[in-house]
C-alpha cells in the first residue's frame, strides 16, 4: 500500500503547486515548457524501468507506449523552443516533480514481479492524472504563446488516453 500513499502525494503536490501557482505569478511561457519537458522525462524513466522489471506482458507493452509518446512530445517540445528561442527555466515545480520522481522510481526498485507491475501500474494512473490535472488548470490556461499552448492541448489528449490505458491495465491485473 506504500504506493497508493506515494501516488496520493503526487496528486497532492500537483494541488498545492496549483495553489502556490495561483497565489504566485503564473508561470512563464520557459517554465511551463520545463514542467512539462520534466513531466515528460519522469514517465520515459519510469517506463524504461517497468520495461527492464515488468513482469507482466500488458505492463510491457504499456510502459514501451509511453517510451514512445512521451519521447516524441519531448522531442516536439524541444523542437519549438528551438523555433521560439526559448530556453526552458527550472523552477520550484520542477525541481518538486524530479525529487518525487526519483523517489518513487527507488521505492518501485525494492519490487518485483506482480507486486512490481501493480504498483507501477497504479503510479502511472495517479501520475497522469495529476499531469493531466496541471495541464487542465494551471499549465494550458498559464501559457501565452499560441504554438506552446496547441502543444500542451495535444499532450492532454495523449495524457488522457494514457491515464485511461493505464486504468485498463491496472484492472485487468490481478
Amino acid at each position: 500500500m506504500m504506493f497508493v500513499r506515494l501516488s496520493a502525494a503526487i496528486a497532492a503536490l500537483s494541488l498545492m503547486s496549483g495553489a502556490a501557482m495561483a497565489q504566485a505569478a503564473k508561470p512563464t511561457d520557459p517554465q511551463i515548457a520545463h514542467i512539462a519537458y520534466t513531466a515528460g522525462v519522469i514517465d520515459i524513466t519510469a517506463a524504461k524501468q517497468a520495461i527492464s522489471k515488468a513482469s507482466n506482458k500488458d505492463v510491457k507493452a504499456f510502459a514501451q507506449d509511453m517510451v514512445r509518446d512521451h519521447e516524441a512530445v519531448n522531442k516536439q517540445a524541444l523542437d519549438l523552443v528551438k523555433k521560439l528561442n526559448v530556453t526552458p527555466q527550472d523552477n520550484d515545480t520542477s525541481k518538486t516533480l524530479s525529487k518525487q520522481a526519483s523517489d518513487k522510481l527507488a521505492e518501485l526498485a525494492k519490487l518485483s514481479g506482480p507486486a512490481y507491475d501493480k504498483a507501477y501500474v497504479a503510479n502511472e494512473v495517479a501520475y497522469h492524472k495529476a499531469v493531466n490535472s496541471a495541464l487542465e488548470t494551471q499549465l494550458i490556461p498559464s501559457a501565452t504563446n499560441a504554438e506552446l499552448k496547441g502543444l500542451l492541448q495535444t499532450g492532454l489528449k495523449i495524457f488522457q488516453g494514457h491515464q485511461q490505458h493505464a486504468e485498463h491495465v491496472a484492472a485487468n491485473l490481478k
